[in-house]
């Protein structure tokens, strides 16, 4: 795991006087936890959601059951559902949600290493499709490491549109 990369995201979102949430379901609890680690996230962190189950992505996170049933819980779509529903559940700016497949076997028709990651903020939602290699440790890893780098990089290009 990059520490780099959750310490921009603490140092960035308290120079904005920003918050996140998040919402969890491969990673169960790891990004929240990473963030944690970083002095100073009391200030931008509102709280997680381990979402692993599909009924608490629907109960919980307001992810459409409709959508689960057509599409299951790997998908960009659930994704997004869930980045937006944490950001509203906790009154956060931003949400960033996890969800996929660590193995060891497919599921839902979703090869093993078939993630997707979103992050809602102010200006929408963003998801990414990952198919990351490894085992189960690897891939939940590889899926912090990329949903905080794209937070990153969407809290750029938010500064960014703000001072234009």
């Amino acid at each position: 795991m990059s520490t780099g990369v959750v310490i921009d995201v603490v140092e960035v979102l308290r120079a904005i006087d920003g918050t996140v949430a998040v919402a969890e379901s491969l990673t169960g609890g790891l990004v929240t936890a990473r963030i944690v680690d970083v002095p100073g996230a009391s200030e931008v962190l509102m709280g997680g959601v381990v979402a692993y189950a599909p009924d608490a992505k629907s109960n919980v996170l307001g992810v459409d059951q409709g959508l689960i049933e057509r599409v299951g819980t790997v998908h960009a779509d659930v994704a997004a559902a869930m980045a937006t529903g944490v950001a509203e559940l906790m009154g956060a700016d931003w949400g960033i949600a996890t969800t996929g497949n660590a193995g060891p076997e497919p599921s839902e028709g979703k090869p093993v290493g078939r993630v997707h990651i979103g992050v809602a903020g102010p200006s929408g939602v963003v998801t990414e499709e990952l198919n990351l290699p490894g085992g189960r440790l690897e891939i939940r890893e590889q899926t912090v490491d990329a949903v905080l780098s794209l937070l990153v990089a969407r809290l750029g290009e938010e500064s960014t549109d703000d001072r234009r």
